[in-house]
């Protein structure tokens, strides 16, 4: 029965998210659980439940008066976050490279293999979206900077919903895996100078493809 109820809840959350994501549900526009319900062919529950998780993603805000709404998808936004991600990122990585282990690198391998096989799989944006972060997190652990740590955290939460958008339909899925690869193997080689640049350029292309899906998504 559990198991039944998180897969209703799951089908749900993809259902809307594509639907945010894709611009077939509109900014601003009212999410009514009596209607998602009925449209969905499922209870109430498990459309509370989607909305709840889409908040977390910051796809949808609850608002006094109005409910759920789809929040809205900022062009600026993406400037501001993801260039502010490659500074502070880029310094952080330049600092971590300096120090650390052997056993993180290694961590950072498997966790790079983990997200290879989690790509089409069922949930990938959800299980992706993680260990991305775990990724990134984990070459940045040899730095022992705990509050640049926390602003990087932060930014990266407040930039998860575009990093999923290129994921799921910017064709960030087909440049994360060899671009990642290439990052850790500078890591690995300690190549400070060339990890940074790669860092950068990781970041500042999504941040591209991004703002180039949102101008297409508008004018569509």
């Amino acid at each position: 029965m559990t198991i039944e109820y998180k897969t209703r809840t799951q089908h749900v959350v993809e259902n809307l998210r594509e639907k945010i994501l894709s611009g077939e549900i509109a900014a601003g526009e009212p999410l009514r659980q009596a209607s998602l319900a009925k449209e969905l062919n499922v209870s109430r529950i498990p459309i509370r439940e989607a909305l709840l998780q889409l908040e977390a993603e910051g796809l949808v805000s609850f608002e006094p008066h109005k409910g759920a709404t789809a929040t809205q998808l900022s062009i600026e936004q993406v400037d501001e976050l993801f260039e502010l991600r490659a500074m502070i990122e880029c310094n952080l990585l330049a600092a971590s490279l300096e120090n650390i282990s052997d056993e993180a690198l290694t961590t950072a391998a498997d966790i790079l293999a983990s997200l290879d096989s989690a790509l089409g799989k069922e949930n990938a944006a959800n299980v992706w979206s993680e260990l991305n972060s775990e990724f990134h997190n984990c070459l940045y652990s040899g730095a022992d900077r705990p509050q640049t740590a926390d602003l990087v955290n932060t930014l990266n939460k407040n930039a998860d919903r575009y990093i999923r958008m290129h994921l799921l339909w910017a064709g960030g899925i087909s440049k994360a895996g060899p671009e990642h690869a290439e990052l850790l193997a500078f890591c690995q080689a300690r190549d400070i100078d060339n990890a940074v640049d790669k860092l950068k350029q990781h970041i500042l292309s999504s941040r591209d493809e991004i703002k180039a899906f949102l101008v297409q998504r508008e004018a569509g």
